[in-house]
């Protein structure tokens, strides 16, 4: 008779355990594809074990679930060995699908052998149950299973392959193909039973394993195997998640800092590290293929003017609008690197200095041209200093720095053009780079002086102060004036720690003359753009008048017109608190700049300092004598003194005093002397 009675609750946990397995098929291919070495074959192995535990445990728990006469016994040998046939097949399918490519000609002949093992299996395990009578077969429904197995192997391995990646979507589209595996093998397994009929006759014999105490314990040992096994590969694909989102975070983090340590973070452009490194490439590349590259270091004109005058908030899109400028007339292989505040340095291919003149020319002219920077519309130029490999030097160092010189040249020759690197530009820039080394140690070394130049009270006295005026007695080049190296000064940074020093030592000589009895002398102290915009400025000048002990009103601070009017909020806020400690405030250079009259009029100061330009013009009638009367109307308007610098003819003397000046100051009267001679000079004239 036909098998057609069935305990439906194993029926139920055959299907269970076939679905379970099927799930569980799924997972471990993940992971072996997924993993590597050692790890990938310890998953292979061990998902092999728990599929083919599982899809023999639901042939089994099927053929427990028959409802037979009998009482059902195992030959404990042929079981074993069905057992075996299942974890080698599935041994064999999680080996193909773990493969990098799964085409059609591999897929096929793998379906046929794990098809082949199933069936095998089944019908292995079909003769380990112990009859007395043959079980007779139904060839069709034979046929059949055997079919079924093959179609469902075949499914299976091509859905373990496609699902075997982790993905957002997989798990879905994994539980669907679980449970069609899980139908397919299941059905498989009961369409063969149906071929299966025992005769009325039949009687189990008495040797093998008892199928009552056998369906529970394989269906316990199964369920609980892949439970396990399926519970350790969810758990190492979250862990591996996890990791791999730390990884993929610290790779990001680390090509983020890859860019901002090579890349310059403001206009995105190669830094000076990465330069150094394409310039080095560039060299290896000219001395293989026997070719030159130009380097061209590029400087912006009055970008500090820029800076000063609108905030560095323009300054620095001013700084991103020049860099597009420039990368829209270059082509071909280059790099543009920033390597300082308004530094740019090109690399490009040139085959003869013609071409590199006319890239440079491109360069400026592109430059040379207002920025509409809202609400304000800026004006700065180029220039440009060229360096050719290898007749402008043979390494990464020298290129730059003639490249730098070349530079250098072009600003003292006019600015807003390009020239090329000639020798006699080093001996320029070598004599300005040791002249910068020699002032950071000046200092140190006591090589600073201060020469006063006294103020008499128009029209020729008494001496009522003295201007501090700063030179530098260097060791080989004797004294050098201020023109020589505070712009040094002013671009390294130094110009703050120098003018610190000037207002304390100017400090110290003013209490050594009140000292000496006269007690009406003031000093007047020169301040630079940089030292004025120091947050400490304050506590710097009240800390050397109370080292001192000198009365704030005997000190006069002077600050030019431009530097006053680049920030005129701020200007008048660090004015106000010196002038409410007692501080005079003096406008240097007044008449050079463009100032406000509203801001003017704000400014705490005590006099106006009329530029010596003006002073050395007059001559009785023209523009200069205009302009000098309307500076006195406007100070005296105002209630300001009056200052002239410069004056150096009895006629400027005697004019500036008929119109109104109050001090005067220049050659004619006295010139900058030291310290000690200062008292000399002042009794002379008694």
């Amino acid at each position: 008779m036909p098998v057609n009675h069935y305990d439906q609750i194993l029926v139920v946990v055959s299907f269970i355990v076939a679905i379970l397995a099927s799930y569980t098929a799924l997972n471990m291919a993940g992971r072996v594809a997924d993993s590597a070495g050692k790890i990938a074959y310890i998953w292979l192995v061990g998902g092999g074990f728990a599929m083919g535990t599982g899809v023999w445990a639901m042939h089994f728990i099927g053929m427990l679930a028959m409802e037979l006469t009998m009482s059902q016994r195992y030959d404990p040998v042929l079981t074993t060995l069905s057992l075996g046939i299942a974890i080698s097949s599935s041994l064999f399918a999680l080996w193909l699908v773990s493969t990098e490519r799964l085409r059609l000609r591999r897929l096929l002949p793998g379906a046929l052998i794990m098809g082949t093992g199933i069936v095998t299996m089944h019908y292995t395990g079909m003769a380990a149950l112990q009859v007395s009578e043959p079980v007779v077969w139904d060839l069709f429904w034979v046929g059949v299973s055997i079919l079924i197995a093959m179609l469902a192997s075949l499914i299976a391995l091509w859905l373990t392959f496609r699902l075997r990646r982790e993905a957002a979507q997989v798990a879905v589209l994994r539980a669907g193909a679980a449970l069609l595996m899980g139908v397919a093998i299941a059905g498989m397994h009961y369409t063969g039973m149906m071929a299966a009929h025992f005769s009325p006759h039949t009687h189990a014999l008495h040797q093998g394993m008892n199928g009552n105490w056998l369906a529970v314990l394989v269906s316990v040992m199964a369920l609980a195997i892949l439970a396990i096994t399926l519970i350790v590969s969810m758990l190492d694909a979250r862990l591996q998640a996890r990791t791999s989102l730390l990884a993929s975070s610290l790779a990001q983090a680390n090509r983020e800092l890859a860019e901002m340590a090579l890349h310059d973070t403001l206009t995105r452009l190669p830094n000076r590290i990465l330069l150094q490194d394409r310039l080095e490439q560039a060299i290896r590349k000219a001395d293989r293929e026997a070719s030159t590259f130009a380097l061209m270091f590029m400087d912006l004109d009055g970008f500090k003017n820029v800076n000063d005058g609108y905030g560095h908030d323009i300054g620095d899109k001013l700084l991103i609008d020049v860099t597009a400028r420039l990368h829209a007339i270059l082509k071909g292989q280059y790099t543009l690197a920033r390597i300082g505040g308004d530094e740019f340095v090109l690399l490009a291919e040139s085959k003869t200095p013609e071409e590199a003149a006319s890239l440079a020319s491109a360069l400026v002219s592109v430059i040379d041209r207002p920025f509409n920077l809202e609400p304000y519309e800026i004006m700065v130029t180029l220039s440009v200093g060229i360096t050719l490999y290898p007749y402008d030097g043979q390494d990464e160092r020298e290129l730059m720095f003639n490249a730098d010189a070349a530079m250098y040249h072009t600003k003292h020759m006019g600015r807003n053009g390009y020239h090329f690197f000639q020798p006699s530009m080093n001996h320029l820039a070598q004599t300005q780079l040791q002249l910068m080394n020699d002032l950071w140690q000046a200092m140190e070394r006591e090589e600073l002086r201060l020469y006063y130049q006294p103020k008499f009270q128009a029209p020729a006295g008494p001496v009522i102060g003295f201007e501090a005026l700063l030179r530098w007695q260097h060791p080989k080049q004797g004294l050098l004036t201020p023109d020589i190296f505070l712009p040094l000064a002013e671009k390294t940074g130094l110009i703050v720690p120098v003018g610190n020093w000037v207002i304390d030592e100017a400090c110290r000589q003013l209490r050594e003359w009140h000292l000496q009895g006269n007690t009406d002398w003031s000093v007047a102290v020169n301040l630079s753009t940089l030292q004025f915009e120091q947050p400490s400025l304050v506590k710097t000048v009240m800390d050397s008048l109370e080292r001192h002990k000198v009365s704030p009103e005997m000190l006069i601070l002077e600050v030019t017109e431009t530097t006053a009017m680049s920030n005129p909020d701020e200007s008048v806020r660090i004015l106000t608190a010196l002038t409410q400690l007692g501080v005079k405030a003096s406008i240097d250079d007044f008449g050079t700049g463009y100032s406000s009259l509203l801001y003017l009029k704000r400014l705490p100061a005590c006099e106006l300092k009329i530029d010596k330009a003006f002073v050395n013009e007059l001559s009785g009638e023209g523009e200069d004598v205009t302009i000098v009367s309307a500076i006195v109307a406007l100070a005296k308007t105002l209630d300001l003194k009056v200052v002239a610098e410069g004056v150096e003819t009895e006629m400027q003397q005697q004019f500036l005093t008929a119109l109104g000046c109050n001090t005067l100051q220049g050659y004619l009267l006295g010139k900058p002397v030291t310290a000690d001679a200062v008292m000399g000079f002042t009794q002379g004239r008694k």
